[in-house]
């Protein structure tokens, strides 16, 4: 029974792509950094699409607030670490994966403990500005092919989800924040695709509709990843709206790059 089911895990895929490009995908290794919003999805799309060693990282614990657009927060997964609850999930989807499961933060510090030259693909749904900077200058000088995904809070049109090459993303408020830190020193090695959105929607709660309007002056003023609280609680330095159908479809986007690459280049 349980080689039956191993075989009809991914027979739609099969008949899709056939079987060389699907043990291509199988071979791949993938490591997402943050595993929110964005990476939980993507995550989630990558492992029922083949991807059978996959590495997630995070440092935080599932909070209330995450319920509302992050795959493994539910109410009984609160309070529990995001990537073992995560890695539990993907488990059940194909038991035979090979699933890391790493509660930390990616910087400038430990960047190295990654290995990332074994990875094949890096992703990156990093929060933290000052983290996700250096995550690209070392990311793009590996020979992994890197996606990094862009803001996706403060939206509601699906429609306008896009995807450029870095220094192409326009509206986005954290690509031009981004881009104005790097150009101060050293520049990503290679380009790179980003999902984004041109789409800025104010907080309209009952919050601090004032510090809604997210300016890449704002970004800019983020504290380093260091400073930031990754604790079980929603003390962040700036909270912002999000939608489920947003988050999801900018992590099944960069998912979908990853199988477009494979795809294409093997």
């Amino acid at each position: 029974m349980e080689t039956n089911i191993q075989e009809g895990i991914f027979r739609r895929t099969e008949l899709l792509l056939g079987r060389n490009t699907l043990d291509s995908i199988r071979s791949k290794r993938v490591i997402i950094f943050g595993v929110g919003g964005v990476g939980s999805w993507c995550a989630e799309s990558l492992v029922r699409s083949g991807i059978s060693h996959l590495t997630i990282v995070d440092s935080d614990r599932v909070c209330a607030t995450n319920i509302n657009r992050q795959l493994m927060a539910t109410t009984a997964t609160v309070g529990k670490v995001k990537v073992e609850v995560l890695r539990n999930r993907l488990l059940e989807i194909n038991p035979q994966a090979e699933i890391i499961a790493v509660r930390k933060i990616f910087n400038a510090d430990n960047a190295a403990s990654f290995e990332l030259e074994k990875y094949d693909f890096i992703i990156d749904a990093i929060d933290s500005l000052s983290c996700k900077i250096h995550l690209i200058r070392t990311a793009t000088r590996t020979n992994a092919v890197f996606f990094s995904s862009m803001g996706a809070a403060l939206k509601i049109d699906a429609s306008k989800i896009r995807v450029a090459e870095f220094w192409k993303v326009r509206g986005c408020p954290l690509g031009a924040a981004l881009r104005k830190r790097i150009k101060r020193g050293d520049k990503p090695a290679k380009k790179f695709l980003c999902v984004y959105s041109d789409e800025v929607l104010p907080n309209l709660g009952e919050q601090d509709v004032a510090a809604s309007k997210w300016t890449p002056e704002k970004v800019e003023e983020e504290p380093t990843c260091e400073l930031q609280n990754h604790d079980w609680n929603t003390t962040k330095a700036q909270i912002n709206g999000t939608m489920s159908h947003i988050t999801a479809i900018f992590g099944f986007t960069i998912a979908g790059l990853v199988m477009q690459e494979i795809i294409k280049h093997g």
